[in-house]
């Protein structure tokens, strides 16, 4: 049985070989026809996205086309509008010219801080006055911080291309004199005040203390009469502010003064930008195109005029007989063609005043190339951080001889050198008996009202030798954020101020640019710690509202309208920067853009302001430095902001185009959307799907205000700073 079977098995396995190769052969077979199938199919599916491809590319080059054959005829439209530039610009300027003429005929005895003799005049007169209180002193220093302030402004509001190196020296020395003399009369107020310290003693401690306060200065002073080892606690009067002196101080013959100047005369001054080779290159680009579209309408006006002016002459001398008749045509005929010949003229200087603006617009997105100089240790680095709420002047000074009363007059020693300063700790320290006889002084200060630090402020001092902040000497800092008190440990005396980092509110997490009314907007900057709203109308701007962690903040500056420029260094003054400068890309993570691309975006964006509202976008991040993304909407009513149809536009500073991809999309694409075309501007761009009323409102707006809208966007750079 066993072997029978064996013999049958082995037979039943030949079968099965042989079937296996046709079974192999067959799956070999039917392998090779899904092969050809998928193969047939890949090649189908290919050329029809071939096709598609072919037909996408097509298209592309049609509307490339297209936008280039209406390329010239858009920039020349664009060129029209853009004339709010230069002619806000000429308006500034006669502002101004009218402004001098106003302080001209005043006649107030004030000088004018442009005009050098009228400021050296004023320093040597104010110079020679002496005896002055600090009352006087205070009142006298609203005058000259009025005159540091336009000088500052002069050189900040002046287009750089305008200003001269003789004259930027000649207004920094200006402010320099002026801030320097100020400080001086401070001191000498001070000295007349402390002769008569011991008249003014308090009757309780038998020491004299004085508060005087005023708009931009506070002064605190402490006289120590009694000179009670046991007196070391110094506090003013209703307030927290004061010192904890050490024992030698106590028992000695000096007095304290806390000056607290709401303003920064002890820091350098910042250096002017002027611009560079290549800056000047990347602004004839700028306004080439404009140049030759303005070029080619002129001299279109100059051939069309000759030729009028060809056949005139022609049909003079044709009908020679009819002169006398026909006189007063040729001179219409004549004056008509000096009218033209003066608005060529016109055009070209509107052409020279455009080129200077767009100079200036340039260089306020400008990126230094050099990082600040090396700081060492210690040392604080002021395009880093910002010196907030003024300068607080800390001396310990050596009493002067008090006034006597002596037969009904008042007699007093009055010492040559003026007011001494107390040496503390002193140079030679060997007569005294113990290491620890000049511990540091324990200081309590008040922070400014009107400023705002987003994180505890950090204390620097002044050193005078080297010229700049330093962070040693300064132990123990403590700050009580709801009393605004900042206590701290002193080594030695000096000026003392508090910092903050510059870029706090920088990079912003979003934007929004939308109509109020006519010629007024409201932009919405939202950074990590607050949401910083400003109006723009006309040529001025104005701080709507601050929120802080949800909660609103109010704040001195809101409701006050200014002029750009003092807008800006106000809002920076009260901690509240959101203005980059050329240092900060140094600081700062940054979404860099090409600065021609930034500034064109900005230019047009201003001048749709009135009747479109813009936004930030993520994908403003995803697309190469060449290339800015934004949300644009129409916005002729309040209606608009419920359910916003946003769209999303991409420009490269020469061609604009609507993206086919939502803000909520996941992938970020260039695909163009449907049934959309290229232009050359994003005016003609947003033209494509807007109403003719929100045109109608575009094309009239005031110049002025496009400026202000313009100049408010350079200053954050929101494209680049987002």
């Amino acid at each position: 049985m066993g072997p029978k079977a064996k013999k049958s098995g082995s037979k039943k396995k030949k079968v099965t070989k042989a079937e296996r190769l046709k079974l192999l052969q067959e799956e070999e077979e039917r392998r090779l026809k899904e092969e050809e199938e998928a193969r047939l199919k890949y090649e189908k599916e290919e050329m029809k996205r071939l096709e598609i491809q072919r037909i996408e590319k097509e298209k592309w080059h049609q509307l490339e086309a297209k936008d280039l054959e209406r390329r010239n005829e858009e920039l020349e439209e664009l060129y029209l509008l853009e004339r709010c530039f230069p002619e806000a610009e000429k308006l500034k300027h006669e502002t101004k010219l009218l402004s001098q003429w106003k302080h001209y005929i005043q006649c107030d005895g004030s000088p004018d801080p442009s005009v050098a003799q009228e400021m050296n005049t004023f320093i040597s007169l104010w110079t020679e006055k002496t005896n002055e209180t600090f009352e006087e002193v205070i009142e006298k220093s609203k005058v000259v911080l009025n005159l540091i302030e336009k000088l500052k402004f002069i050189l900040l509001e002046t287009p750089p291309c305008d200003l001269q190196d003789k004259n930027i020296i000649q207004y920094q020395e200006s402010i320099l004199q002026l801030q320097d003399l100020l400080h001086l009369k401070f001191g000498v107020a001070t000295e007349i005040l402390l002769r008569q310290a011991s008249t003014l003693a308090d009757l309780d401690s038998g020491n004299m203390e004085k508060v005087i306060k005023d708009e931009n200065v506070t002064l605190y002073v402490w006289a120590n009469l009694k000179k009670n080892p046991r007196h070391r606690s110094v506090r003013f009067s209703e307030t927290q502010i004061g010192f904890e002196i050490p024992r030698i101080l106590a028992t000695s013959d000096i007095a304290i003064r806390l000056l607290h100047t709401h303003y920064d005369h002890v820091s350098a001054l910042h250096p002017v930008s002027t611009p560079s080779k290549e800056h000047t290159s990347a602004v004839t680009e700028l306004v080439k195109d404009d140049v030759k579209n303005v070029e080619k309408a002129i001299s279109k006006e100059v051939e069309e005029e000759s030729k009028q002016q060809e056949r005139g002459s022609h049909l003079i001398q044709e009908e020679e007989i009819k002169v006398e008749e026909e006189q007063d045509d040729i001179e219409v005929k004549m004056s008509s063609a000096e009218e033209e010949s003066e608005a060529i003229k016109c055009e070209r200087e509107m052409k020279v005043l455009s080129e200077t603006v767009s100079a200036a617009q340039l260089l306020l997105v400008e990126n230094s190339s050099e990082k600040p100089d090396f700081f060492e240790d210690n040392v604080v680095d002021l395009c880093q951080f910002t010196t907030l709420g003024g300068v607080y002047h800390l001396d310990i000074l050596e009493l002067p001889p008090q006034c006597k009363p002596v037969k009904g007059w008042m007699i007093v020693e009055i010492l040559k050198e003026g007011l001494q300063k107390y040496t503390y700790p002193p140079e030679t320290t060997e007569e005294f008996e113990t290491e620890n006889a000049f511990p540091p002084i324990e200081v309590t200060l008040e922070v400014h009202e009107n400023v705002i630090f987003f994180e505890d402020p950090v204390v620097v001092r002044w050193d005078a030798e080297g010229k700049h902040w330093r962070t040693d000497g300064i132990s123990n800092v403590s700050y009580k954020p709801k009393e605004r008190l900042v206590t701290f440990s002193l080594d030695t005396f000096g000026p003392v101020t508090l910092i903050q980092d510059a870029h706090i509110n920088m990079p912003y997490q979003s934007w929004e640019l939308r109509p109020l009314d006519v010629n007024k907007v409201l932009l919405t900057v939202t950074t990590v710690f607050t949401e910083i709203q400003i109006q723009i109308k006309e040529n001025l701007c104005m701080l709507s509202s601050i929120k802080l962690k949800d909660k609103k903040h109010i704040s001195i500056l809101e409701g006050t309208w200014m002029t750009p420029i003092p807008f800006i260094i106000a809002l920076k003054e009260a901690g509240l920067n959101i203005f980059p400068t050329r240092h900060s890309h140094f600081y700062v993570i940054i979404n860099n853009k090409v600065p021609l691309v930034e500034v064109k975006a900005y230019r047009q964006m201003a001048l749709l302001s009135s009747a479109f509202a813009f936004g930030w976008s993520k994908w403003n991040l995803l697309c190469n430095s060449t290339k800015v993304v934004f949300k644009v909407r129409e916005h002729l009513t309040e209606e608009c902001t419920e359910n916003p149809n946003w769209a999303l536009l991409m420009f490269s500073g020469d061609r604009a185009q609507r993206l086919k991809i939502k803000e909520e999309s996941e992938t970020f694409s260039e695909a163009l959307k449907e049934e959309t075309e290229f232009h050359s501007t994003l005016y003609h761009m947003v033209k494509d799907f807007s109403s003719e009323e929100a045109m109608e409102k575009v094309r009239s707006s005031n110049c002025q205000f496009v400026n202000s809208v313009c100049h408010m966007l350079l200053s954050t750079r929101l494209l680049s700073y987002s």
